[in-house]
């Protein structure tokens, strides 16, 4: 953590977040150290009662071998703590592929994990151009010295990934795309579903995985909450991520920000209404306003694709019922947010959303202590919590016979 301002400099010169976020994600990205530091002490074996009196069974857990890691420029401290804690914890060597657009990041955290005593060849960074990425990621998944694959990154790299590592069926854990709805109910309190709604969409400019993407409010909290979520958005503070204030950075390159402007011309091609932003910052810069639209349908790209982008698109539901069956829609099942003051609701909408994470009156979901990861296309395996550690572990059964 002494390094805590350097570093965060260096990110938001990298990719832009505004430095307050910076420096959030270091501290996010600290606490995986610490965590599975600790969880190396807990890689427990167990103890099988025998049906022979003269045998006994043991299991122990051993390191899988080298993991190859695939990391994305959005949290790009916090996303190879993660990833690389846990398997150096649990015994295994890394080689991580930077995203291109950020690795730089990377490469400070070798350097300072070698300043801590990391021995040569256990942390290991590759870089390489945007043209060569995929040429990378090729060799990581059939190379036979690897053993383990890691990614985070869009459902389609994902696949291919899957693909190229199933020749040598290695070790895959896959943190994919999402398309997270925002539920608010009736009975929600307005200003919290408000304010978790801020929290969720805007954070990172909306460029999270667990960003919410389409946000699904009860007609008769409908008009309520857009109002006092356009006066929340009208707060936020568009600029360089160096400024003092500023809540918003810029979009990583022109592509994402022609993503989100084609989302909202699709959007209102079909009948929907920007309540407020909807367009680009200047002619050629990466900053788009943070947009609030309304009457948004299902067959609108926004609320069928991802955005990745500062674009709140809003749903009006009229039953429980149909606001599960549109939150479920969907082939990713990363994160889903609810908010209701109703508690048997809270538990029926728990359990019937089709994702790995649920927030439920809460708008951050993320913890180093709890299990990150999803369901259908949105990935395979766990990260951070007890159970990250895992992922990087392979379980030995031992018989001991003639006792």
């Amino acid at each position: 953590m002494e390094n805590q301002e350097d570093l965060a400099k260096l990110l938001t010169a990298e990719m832009g977040k505004p430095l307050a976020e910076a420096r959030g994600e270091i501290v996010y990205g600290a606490g995986f150290v610490e965590w599975f530091s600790e969880e190396a002490r807990r890689i427990y074996g167990d103890t099988i009662p025998s049906p022979a009196s003269n045998k006994r069974l043991v299991t122990i857990k051993q390191p899988v071998g080298v993991a190859g890691m695939i990391t994305p420029w959005n949290f790009p401290n916090a996303m190879i703590t993660r990833k690389a804690s846990a398997a150096i914890a649990a015994g295994c060597s890394v080689v991580i592929k930077p995203s291109e657009d950020t690795p730089y990041s990377a490469l400070a955290l070798c350097e300072l994990g070698s300043q801590a005593g990391i021995p040569p060849g256990v942390l290991n960074i590759i870089t390489s151009s945007r043209e060569k990425t995929p040429s990378v990621g090729k060799l990581l998944c059939e190379h036979p010295l690897v053993s383990k694959i890691s990614f985070t990154g869009s459902t389609a790299v994902g696949k291919i990934l899957l693909k190229q590592s199933a020749a040598s069926v290695k070790r895959v854990s896959m943190e994919l795309g999402g398309n997270a709805a925002f539920i608010v109910f009736d009975s929600a309190n307005v200003d919290a579903a408000v304010a978790g709604a801020m929290a969720s969409k805007f954070r990172c400019s909306g460029q999270t995985c667990v960003c919410s993407n389409r946000i699904l409010v009860q007609e008769g909290i409908h008009d309520r909450f857009t109002d006092t979520f356009k006066n929340a958005v009208a707060k936020l503070k568009v600029g360089d991520g160096f400024e003092d204030g500023v809540t918003q950075g810029p979009l990583i390159n022109s592509s994402a920000v022609e993503k989100v402007e084609s989302h909202v011309c699709d959007a209102v091609s079909k009948g929907a209404v920007v309540v407020t932003g909807g367009k680009r910052l200047g002619d050629k810069t990466n900053f788009f306003q943070p947009t609030i639209l309304t009457g948004v349908k299902q067959d609108m790209v926004c609320a069928k694709e991802e955005t990745f982008g500062p674009l709140a698109p809003i749903m009006k539901f009229k039953t429980e019922d149909e606001a599960v069956a549109i939150a479920n829609s969907t082939s990713s099942g990363l994160a889903g947010y609810f908010f209701s003051g109703d508690t048997s609701q809270i538990w029926r909408i728990a359990e019937r959303l089709q994702v790995g994470m649920v927030g439920i009156n809460e708008g951050i979901l993320s913890s180093v202590e709890a299990p990150f990861g999803g369901v259908k296309e949105s990935g395979i395996g766990r990260e951070g919590s007890k159970y990250g550690i895992d992922e990087y572990l392979q379980i030995k059964y031992l018989c001991f016979g003639g006792i």
